[in-house]
């Protein structure tokens, strides 16, 4: 780009002062991992001034912090709104200094004071037991990333800008972040930002050559290469290359100044014109020694511009002498005295460069989003409820209502609320959604995309085949205090199990920061189930997403498993309006028997498990066995189990138990959602055969109860890793879900039954083998078994 900034914009009194604040904080970053003591050098450094144990990462510092005091010079100038997201793992340092010396960080930490006291306790803080974390953690103020989380530092800037038009997200990208997988995709976000409604992400990713101790792919490749690349990417590329201090701030200081400009030129004129043009954005690519102005060699061997400067750049400084003197050296390069005053405040003219207030990145409200989040405004539900006149007749796809409600909550909330998923929205059938906003694409478009394409500049609805990408921008949207929804097919979903971790760790922490407002859930519907992959088979198969979501905290996650419409309204009406909650949804996309109305769901998923009186006949008695039903299919298959084993035990006494809320399983004294014992005891019996058809894997309802009274007598069907090319009907028999395992495991289970059972069972068993039969060679269940509702069972007993 042609600038007319000058080649050199900072004066020399500007130049002094920017120099001197990144000396500030190189200082702090390198006290942080060394001292808890001494904290500006007032005396001579001893051993008992340093940790005990030198934790940290020194590499990804120094230019963290460079970049973050020449954002300031700019949000001063141009009075930006601006945060910063820090890519590179465990780069606190570098920002937790300059968040300290904005005085953020005693605003939230009183004793963290700016004082000689304060950045004592600061630094001795640091990789210390109880104190701050070595990322930009929840802790960490203006933080809504926490470096290191394996690529997603894009992403997440990218949720942060859509429908934030005057926000600039500064992202530092790490170059060994930069080799992840969802780093990579990230950078195809640059088709899905409108100039128009969205803010602006402007990318520095910092070349500083190696990871923990190897080099990095884009850091070996040539000037012309990598220009290249980002070319191709569609950005518009600008380097700021070196390590002299004073060139290269009067390098970064031009260019970022350029891109600014360039990006608030681009917003204006495409906004006054109405223009639906694409632009090449600006980004940096700032090339620095790993370890910049740290030791240059240690005991002979090369430090600042290689592996060594990673994390600690010099140990056993307790007791090596020469190091203690080296490191001492080292921050008095620094030259504090100069720095901070006799009280141990940074000096005021060096305070005055940062930015006043929420203008400074560390206090910006877009970084604590739950000061900024509005609730959505709601349709009822209730209206897009499907009519039942009687249980397990009428046949519904789940999710369509689903999508006409997503579809209305969008209507009325055009500026704070997205839906996002992989090029599935058709499929998953939410489609409707279209109907009020159209696939964000800000990319080529044909003539042929009118014709069903679903395609638009300003669209809402942001699907792109990177699930990392959009759970990235789903998270980086809600951080910044919006709601969204995002539904993916169920054995895809754990292509995020790690930023579903990330996410769900950091609301975690985010409950014991009281400065943090609550933001809006994270609301995953998945869907396209293990049981309806009628064509697509074993490779499809997998509803372990629960297992790795039980894992983490009580506090935070949420699982759902509503097996019609109307329960799946109520739950995602409750997820929707829910804050500081990850929420999991499982429903099919398919057709499935609907059971309960929309009065009875609401009560229903209030509970989060019932008994269906409908659907049972031990009401006055002790029952026979306890049959449970935990998600779509289960469900429909073991009410079809209790309609076929009443064809041959009309007198046998059973409760039906259907189960939405799966944490209820659990102890009320380990989830908040759990079931006391007494009402566990009560529901489940103490003593009877519980058979328990579930969804995902069979063990997980044993992690759930293995300490209630009644455990050993819970017999639990799920999937077994048996599936291919199935029908419905014939891959729950594979899998031993079906009805007519489940009928005979209650002739099993039932003592009085074992003796007079045996010619059920082998009929039982004879229906099961034909009906594999049948699929095998016809394609299709068989009919009286495929079309079955419920209390059509009389016609099958021989």
């Amino acid at each position: 780009m042609n600038s007319t900034l000058s080649a050199t914009p900072l004066d020399a009194n500007d130049l002094t002062n920017i120099d001197a604040y990144w000396r500030a904080c190189n200082y702090l970053a390198a006290g942080m991992i060394y001292l808890q003591d001494n904290p500006l050098l007032r005396e001579p450094l001893k051993p008992e001034h340093i940790k005990n144990r030198l934790l940290g990462h020194w590499g990804a510092s120094p230019a963290l912090s460079f970049t973050y005091v020449h954002l300031n010079r700019l949000i001063n100038k141009y009075d930006l709104d601006a945060i910063f997201l820090a890519g590179p793992g465990h780069g606190a340092p570098g920002v937790l200094a300059p968040v300290y010396l904005e005085g953020t960080y005693a605003e939230v930490y009183p004793n963290k004071s700016e004082d000689i006291d304060g950045l004592k306790h600061f630094f001795k803080s640091f990789s210390f037991p109880g104190g701050i974390g070595s990322h930009c953690t929840p802790e960490t103020p203006g933080s809504i990333h926490e470096g290191g989380e394996l690529g997603y530092s894009v992403s997440h800037a990218f949720g942060a800008a859509y429908d934030n038009p005057n926000l600039v997200v500064a992202v530092m990208v790490g170059d060994g972040e930069s080799e992840t997988g969802p780093l990579a995709t990230s950078w195809h976000s640059n088709k899905f930002l409108n100039p128009k409604t969205d803010g602006a992400v402007l990318p520095i990713l910092n070349l500083n050559g190696y990871k923990i101790n190897n080099p990095t792919i884009l850091s070996r490749i040539s000037h012309e290469e990598i220009e290249q690349l980002f070319r191709g990417y569609g950005w518009t590329p600008h380097f700021v290359e070196g390590d002299d201090p004073e060139v290269m701030h009067q390098t970064m200081a031009k260019v970022m100044e350029e891109c600014i400009v360039d990006i608030r030129e681009t917003q204006q004129r495409i906004r006054a014109s109405g223009s639906d043009e694409r632009p090449r954005w600006p980004m940096i690519i700032l090339r620095t020694p790993k370890g910049w102005t740290g030791p240059k060699e240690v005991d002979g061997h090369k430090v600042e511009g290689f592996w060594r400067a990673h994390q600690v750049p010099l140990g056993g400084v307790k007791d090596n002498p020469e190091h203690l003197a080296q490191l001492e050296s080292w921050l008095r390069s620094y030259e504090p005295e100069k720095l901070f005053t006799e009280a141990g405040q940074l000096q005021p003219e060096l305070k005055a460069l940062a930015p006043k207030g929420n203008k400074r990145m560390s206090a910006s409200l877009h970084a604590n989003g739950g000061l900024l989040r509005k609730s959505l405004k709601m349709p009822d539900f209730r209206d897009y409820a499907v009519s039942i006149e009687k249980p397990g007749q009428c046949l519904v796809e789940n999710t369509r209502p689903l999508g006409q409600f997503l579809r209305d909550i969008m209507k009325k909330n055009m500026s704070n609320f997205r839906v996002f998923g992989p090029d599935e929205n058709s499929s998953n059938k939410l489609d409707n959604i279209y109907e009020v906003s159209k696939k964000t694409w800000m990319a080529d478009l044909l003539p042929e995309d009118q014709d069903g394409g679903e395609l638009a500049r300003d669209g809402r609805v942001m699907e792109m085949l990177s699930e990392h990408t959009l759970e990235g921008w789903l998270e980086g949207y809600l951080l910044t205090g919006r709601h969204g929804f995002f539904a993916s097919y169920e054995a895809f979903i754990h292509v995020i199990d790690s930023m579903f971790n990330q996410h769900a760790k950091w609301l975690d922490i985010c409950n014991n920061v009281s400065w943090r407002a609550p933001i809006s859930s994270l609301n995953l519907l998945i869907t396209s189930t293990v049981w309806r992959q009628d064509h697509n088979g074993f490779t499809h198969q997998d509803p372990g997403f629960l297992d790795l979501v039980l894992n983490k905290s009580p506090k935070v996650c949420r699982i759902y498993l509503p097996p019609d419409v109307n329960t799946l309204l109520s739950v995602a009406d409750h997820c929707l309006k829910a804050k500081n909650y990850v929420n999991v949804i499982v429903a099919d996309k398919q057709k499935h028997f609907q059971y309960l109305d929309v009065d009875e769901a609401v009560k229903h998923c209030t509970k989060g498990v019932g008994i269906w009186e409908w659907a049972s006949s031990d009401d006055g008695f002790e029952p026979d066995a306890v049959v449970v039903g935990c998600g779509d299919i289960p469900t429909q298959e073991a009410l079809a189990a209790i309609d076929l084993i009443h064809q041959y035990f009309d007198d046998l006494k059973i409760r039906f138990i259907n189960v939405v809320d799966l944490f209820k399983l659990i102890s009320d004294s380990e989830h908040p959602h759990g079931l006391s014992d007494k009402d566990f005891d009560s529901l489940f019996t103490k003593d009877k055969p519980v058979i328990f058809n579930f969804h995902g894997y069979p063990w997980l309802i044993h992690r759930l109860i293995y300490r209630r009274t009644n455990h050993t007598n819970f017999h639990v069907h799920g999937y077994n890793e048996k599936g291919n090319i199935n029908t419905p009907l014939e891959l729950a028999i594979r899998n031993q879900i079906d009805r007519f395992t489940i009928a005979m495991d209650i002739i099993d289970r039932v003592d009085r039954l074992q003796g007079i059972g045996a010619h059920a069972k082998q009929q039982l068993r004879d229906h099961q083998i034909s009906c594999s039969l049948y699929a095998y060679e016809y394609g299709v269940d068989k009919p009286e078994f495929g079309d079955w509702k419920w209390g059509d069972m009389s016609a099958i007993k021989e």
